[in-house]
């Protein structure tokens, strides 16, 4: 691979998710010769499995008790892992590299009012003028400043404020297509150019009813024991079981990052992502253009990682296709083992993956890792 000084390169990761936090207990994850333990909860969510936060001390991270109080926990979990990518990279507390650090972050809604949601769906019931009781409810029992203090940004903003990284801020939403797309976005931008240093990444938390609700609205949730990512009962159309993670990676470009001598766990050479109708072989024909397109071949000791949801039908079709297009290629299901994490989902395979390659193997998952 010719090297370029606008290369993208990874020198430093931040993760976390119910195995733990940092680099260690994901590394014995993926390396261990034993099946690792998964830490699902059955009963804190019942009747949805939930793959929970592990024991955080949140002022390694987040030392200001005043910090941590005024942040909800989807808030803290970000914070505390762009802290662990800025630790891993040596850029903590540099001032010169982190006033003039972008950020790019991908993070859902802030945690509603559980009462106020747990009355409309108790009235609603017993009610057939729901819209009727929407607008009463509306008007009566929301509060602004509820809504002032979870806004999507906040999680960037009080990045800025514990962490000290005061460049540029882009926030996306958009479950896990904004983590796709931050990671392009912040890709593209040193490509170009246009940055030489980026934090990007994004947190979740399992553990919020709210977002429990929406998904189980659209039947999208497993119930009851949890079952392998490809196991799950084809009877109910399997489901998610979804996990917490928070996931930060410092993008450099190889000049910045060759200049600072900064460690350079991998360069990254592409990022892809697509959605479409998935009808008449259309999403079999979307992921084969994405593989192209990375350059992803199957060669001798490549891993793909699938961030399939678990949903039965469409988690077959993503592992027949790979499984038919890269016979001898092993296949990784990372969400059976540590959840779907919405925004974070895509962020979180890039530092499981990155890891992986550390084991002299090669992986993809809508993007292409490179050792050094």
């Amino acid at each position: 691979m010719t090297k370029s000084d606008n290369d993208v390169v990874v020198t430093g990761i931040g993760l976390v998710t119910s195995f733990g936090v940092g680099q260690a207990p994901h590394v014995a994850m993926l390396t261990g010769s034993a099946t690792p333990a998964v830490n699902v909860d059955s009963e804190i969510c019942a009747p949805y499995p939930v793959h929970p936060l592990p024991e955080i001390d949140w002022k390694d991270q987040i030392p200001k008790r005043g910090d941590q109080r005024q942040m909800e926990n989807w808030q803290r979990l970000g914070v505390y892992a762009a802290g662990l990518a800025l630790d891993d990279a040596g850029v903590k507390g540099n001032e010169d590299i982190c006033s003039t650090m972008d950020m790019i972050v991908a993070a859902g809604g802030g945690e509603r009012d559980i009462a106020v949601d747990t009355m409309i769906i108790n009235e609603g019931l017993e009610r057939s003028d729901r819209e009727i009781l929407l607008n009463e409810k509306l008007t009566t029992e929301l509060r602004p400043t509820l809504f002032l203090a979870q806004l999507a940004n906040l999680v960037a903003g009080n990045i800025s404020i514990v962490q000290k990284v005061t460049g540029s801020s882009r926030t996306f939403m958009g479950e896990e297509a904004a983590g796709i797309s931050a990671v392009a976005t912040a890709y593209a931008r040193i490509l170009a150019g246009q940055s030489t240093h980026t934090l990007v990444g994004g947190a979740f938390v399992a553990e919020r009813r709210d977002i429990l609700l929406m998904l189980e609205a659209v039947h999208a949730l497993s119930r009851g024991a949890r079952a392998p990512l490809w196991d799950r009962a084809a009877e109910d159309d399997g489901g998610m079981v979804m996990g917490s993670a928070g996931a930060f990676l410092v993008l450099e470009s190889r000049a910045y990052a060759e200049t600072r001598g900064a460690h350079i766990y991998a360069t990254i050479s592409g990022v892809e992502g697509d959605r479409g109708k998935r009808d008449e072989g259309r999403l079999e024909k979307r992921l084969g253009r994405l593989f192209a397109d990375a350059g992803f071949e199957g060669g001798e000791g490549d891993v793909v990682f699938s961030g399939a949801t678990g949903l039965t039908a469409l988690t077959k079709r993503e592992a027949d296709f790979v499984k038919q297009a890269f016979p001898d290629t092993p296949l990784r299901g990372y969400t059976g083992i540590t959840g779907h994490a919405m925004e974070a989902n895509f962020p979180s395979v890039l530092r499981l993956a990155r890891w992986r390659s550390t084991t002299r193997h090669r992986s993809l998952s809508s993007m292409t890792v490179k050792d050094r």
